[in-house]
This record gives C-alpha cells, structure tokens and sequence, in this order.
C-alpha cells in the first residue's frame, strides 16, 4: 500500500517551518498544524506511514506544496535497464519503475526514492572514485 513515511511528513513540516514561520514562536503556519497533526496521530499510534488516500486536504496541500520543491527523478543518466538490467546501477529504480516513472503518483515516487535511498547501492549515492576503484579490482 503506498503511503506517506514520516520522515517525508517531516521534511514537510520543516520546509514550511522555513517557509511561513511563527510570527510570535507559538502560532503555527496553518500548513504546519496540518502536517503537525497528522505526524502527531502517527507517533500516537506507532506509525510510520500514514495512508494518502485519507489524508487530510490540508495536510496533503501541504506535503505536495513541499514535494513540488524534491527533485522528480534519481536518474543520474547511466541507465543500466536499457542494456538489460533489472535494476538500474545508476539510479536504483527497477525497470518497472524506470519505465512507468511518468504515469507514478507523487507518493508511489516517494516510496521508491525511499527504497533507492535505503538500499544506497546505486551509483548516484557513490561518488565517481568509488565507482574507479571498483573497476581496478
């Protein structure tokens, strides 16, 4: 089931933090109550996904106002799924992934930048001389 991770509530919460913040230290922009409650409910309950289809609008208004800001694709343009591999070595993305990334909801996008990010084993979390160093062994 797609979803929402809280960290990406959390990253939400601290760029409109950045964005409309306190005017007296205590009064919340509305963007972050509405992120705030939702993170709330979610530690509350033990959560670390909260499902998209009932977020609320405000909420959601919010999360796709800071998604805007992400960058859409982790393609670095080495694609390894064009010469037959299953999953990309420059991004991470599945060929699935690679392939339907247009037709994708903000929140499934989401969810696979979160797993390429865990994973970390795509070029595009090395640097170019790691990468050099593997082809001298």
């Amino acid at each position: 089931m797609p979803g929402i991770h809280i960290t990406d509530i959390e990253a939400a919460i601290n760029h409109w933090r950045g964005k409309a913040p306190s005017c007296d230290g205590l009064t919340l922009a509305p963007p972050v109550r509405a992120l705030a409650e939702v993170y709330a409910l979610m530690v509350f309950h033990h959560e670390d996904q909260a499902d998209d289809a009932t977020f609320p609008p405000d909420a959601l208004a919010a999360w796709t106002d800071w998604y805007d800001t992400t960058a859409d694709t982790p393609c670095i343009a080495i694609c390894s799924t064009s010469q037959g591999d299953e999953s990309c070595k420059g991004c991470g993305r599945t060929f699935h992934e690679v392939q339907h990334w247009l037709a994708m909801t903000p929140v499934e996008k989401r969810g696979v930048w979160r797993r390429i990010t865990l994973e970390a084993s795509a070029w595009r979390f090395g640097r170019y001389a790691d990468r050099a160093l593997e082809k001298k062994r």
